[in-house]
């Protein structure tokens, strides 16, 4: 059992059991705070088996140092036994106010972890500014772009495919940008994805020029694909620099930015809608462009570099893991049903509660602030009890199929829709899928290091890449289905349907949970087998 000390010099010794001297140790440098001599069986707060020394007599009997200091004793009910001091002749008392004073050391190194650092900071504010501008820039068509495109001759299903296109590239682009993240480097792939993003927004506001007909659906095709690009590589830089910068609390982190894409979805359409009545198709999509070219050089000075040697992880081995196929299916699900809402949620308001135009954002801003001001508290949960992810998972799942079957309602339950059941169904679903999105990073995270996988940039990247490409295929898939749905048996059969995605992810991960848990408990009491216990019994005694 390696003995851990401080020499007089404050370095830290190990000492892989020989307690008289220190041939073969290994010297490291302490920590930049005081450091205690603590056996390091200790700081994992297990029993430490008795080393060199032997407890006689109610005392613990410890060898002498290097330096010729005599042999030390304390009571073997001290809360430090087995310490060890190189180079210094303390006597009982110093060597409990040692014990006694690593306890406050430890906790005010704590307390220095909790603090924000400083690249901390600018990495938060560098997130919260990518999350903002791109689901602004992702928003602010819905109000004025298909009128237009309908005037340069494209037709409804055209603009649909407009739409569609953008989840289409950003799934291929995920997959490829996170598979070589660390070759590219993060922060380079952040930032070129940031200024690409900009320069087409502003490219956007010109097709009004562009001649009507083919060559107009072509340029608007071709833009939306560049922007869904860019905009993959933003976002999926953006994840694994918090990974990396925030590695234990990267739910709460996720959680909390939230707060920002929230924003960008609510505030994008009414000031898309503005500017285009006061100024015209243009002024939308150059302000938002120039915008976000500003921040460009901001992030640029900002943020850190967190770039890392490459290592070439396996993309296959990462997503045929079984839990990681469960998780994928979840993140699909959660973004189809939200894909689902775009082509339908504002014509049923509209003919089933005969609201003004301007009042249907109004109704939606019950899902996104639900959405947005709940996943900070769910990820705070997630990253302080781990445990309770798989539950958060499940039963977010489930309520989210729940609400869905709710919304229209379903006509089997024969129940007259109302706009007050109907909002408080909607922010219902905006709570259940926090619950269920932001546990799947750190999951996904989780069974990639129980399986092998080494920490670093690389896996971070594919981690990203993967949740990005399965977010933008239920963004492809759910509009195109529910939009099917919607026209084939109308909104309340339609997303009763749609809830079958949440219901089929929460159970498949229900009974994946199940048998993990028996195949653990099954593999832990063939571990404690009473043989092994006997021995283990023996062998102390004969320490003793």
């Amino acid at each position: 059992m390696p003995w851990a000390g401080v020499h007089a010099l404050g370095q830290v010794c190990s000492v892989p059991g020989q307690p008289a001297g220190c041939p073969g140790t290994v010297a490291r440098p302490a920590l930049s705070r005081p450091v205690r001599a603590v056996p390091l069986a200790l700081r994992a707060r297990r029993p430490l088996p008795l080393g060199p020394g032997r407890q006689r007599g109610g005392e613990l009997r410890l060898q002498p140092s290097a330096s010729g200091g005599a042999e030390r004793r304390l009571p073997a009910a001290a809360p430090r036994p087995g310490l060890l001091l190189h180079g210094a002749k303390g006597s009982t008392a110093r060597l409990r106010s040692l014990s006694r004073e690593d306890d406050g050391v430890s906790e005010a190194v704590g307390e220095e972890s909790r603090r924000l650092t400083r690249d901390q900071l600018f990495t938060l504010v560098a997130a919260a500014s990518i999350n903002f501008s791109s689901m602004m820039c992702y928003s602010i068509l819905g109000p004025f772009f298909p009128s237009e495109a309908i005037k340069k001759g494209a037709s409804n299903t055209v603009v649909g495919l407009i739409f569609g296109c953008f989840a289409l590239f950003n799934f291929l682009a995920s997959l490829i940008l996170g598979n070589y993240l660390s070759q590219i480097g993060a922060k380079f792939m952040f930032v070129s994805g940031m200024f690409v993003s900009g320069c087409v927004t502003i490219l956007f506001g010109m097709l009004d020029k562009v001649p009507s007909g083919p060559i107009f659906i072509g340029f608007c095709f071709l833009v939306r694909a560049m922007d869904a690009i860019s905009f993959s590589a933003a976002i999926t830089a953006s994840f694994s620099i918090l990974a990396k910068a925030f590695p234990t609390n990267i739910a709460t982190v996720l959680g909390s930015l939230e707060i920002f894409s929230g924003l960008g979805l609510v505030l994008g359409p009414p000031l898309g809608g503005f500017l285009y009545q006061s100024f015209g198709y243009e002024v939308p999509f150059i302000t938002l462009g120039c915008i976000v070219l500003t921040l460009v050089p901001v992030n640029m000075c900002i943020l850190p570099r967190y770039d890392s040697t490459p290592r070439k992880e396996s993309f296959w081995k990462l997503i045929l893991l079984p839990k990681v196929l469960i998780l994928c299916l979840t993140i699909f699900s959660l973004s189809a049903c939200l894909g689902f809402f775009d082509p339908t949620i504002s014509l049923f308001i509209l003919k089933k509660f005969t609201l003004p135009a301007g009042y249907v954002g109004l109704v939606f801003l019950g899902l996104a602030l639900s959405y947005s001001l709940s996943s900070p508290l769910l990820g705070l949960v997630s990253d302080r009890l781990p445990h309770i992810r798989k539950w958060l998972l499940i039963f977010g799942d489930l309520m989210t199929a729940v609400c869905l079957f709710m919304l229209g309602p379903a006509p089997v339950l024969h129940i007259e829709s109302q706009l007050w059941m109907f909002v408080l169904v909607l922010v219902l679903i905006g709570f259940s899928l926090g619950m269920s999105a932001i546990p799947v990073f750190p999951e996904i995270l989780q069974c990639a290091y129980e399986n092998g996988f080494e920490e670093g940039l690389s896996l971070l990247g594919l981690v990203s890449g993967l949740f990005n490409a399965m977010w933008s295929l239920g963004a492809f898939v759910g509009p195109i289905l529910g939009g099917f749905l919607n026209e084939e048996l109308g909104f309340e059969w339609a997303a009763a349907i749609q809830g079958g995605w949440p219901l089929l992810s929460g159970l498949a991960t229900g009974i994946f949970y199940i048998i993990e848990a028996t195949r653990r408990s099954s593999s832990s009491s063939l571990q404690n087998h009473p043989g092994d216990n006997e021995e283990r019994t023996r062998l102390m005694g004969n320490e003793t």
